[in-house]
């Protein structure tokens, strides 16, 4: 498996992050209640296949119920272009939508009953094992 490098950011660019994926990614559209409201694309990495590069400081954090993961915001406009899930706490989940895809990517889009969180959690284990 060859990785790629992509960017992404937050709207306004102040938040913004490189991240080595596989151009052939499982990305996951969750239909729990935070998802659903803003639209949030999952492409789950390993920890050590991203990197902050600027808005560290602007950054805002929202935890909820077990606490485990860790929502980033940009303070300035909003938007959550990444985070760290609980399936995944050792790893980061990107918002495809503020990434910057290269065309040649062929990502595969699946369905996750996130609204049924602790039964389907298992299924996304796999997506920070680093592949040799």
């Amino acid at each position: 498996m060859s990785l790629i490098t992509v960017s992404g950011s937050c709207h306004c660019g102040q938040v913004s992050f490189k991240a080595k994926i596989d151009p052939n990614s499982e990305v996951q559209v969750c239909n729990c209640s935070m998802c659903s409201m803003c639209g949030y694309q999952h492409l789950i990495v390993p920890g050590d296949h991203f990197e902050l590069q600027s808005g560290s400081d602007i950054l805002a954090e929202y935890q909820f119920k077990s606490g485990i993961a860790r929502h980033f915001f940009c303070s300035n406009c909003g938007i959550k272009s990444f985070y760290v899930p609980r399936s995944n706490p050792d790893g980061y989940s990107l918002n495809v939508r503020c990434l910057d895809i290269p065309p040649d990517c062929e990502l595969q889009i699946s369905e996750f009953d996130g609204r049924n969180w602790s039964d389907n959690a298992g299924s996304l284990a796999h997506l920070t094992q680093t592949k040799d």
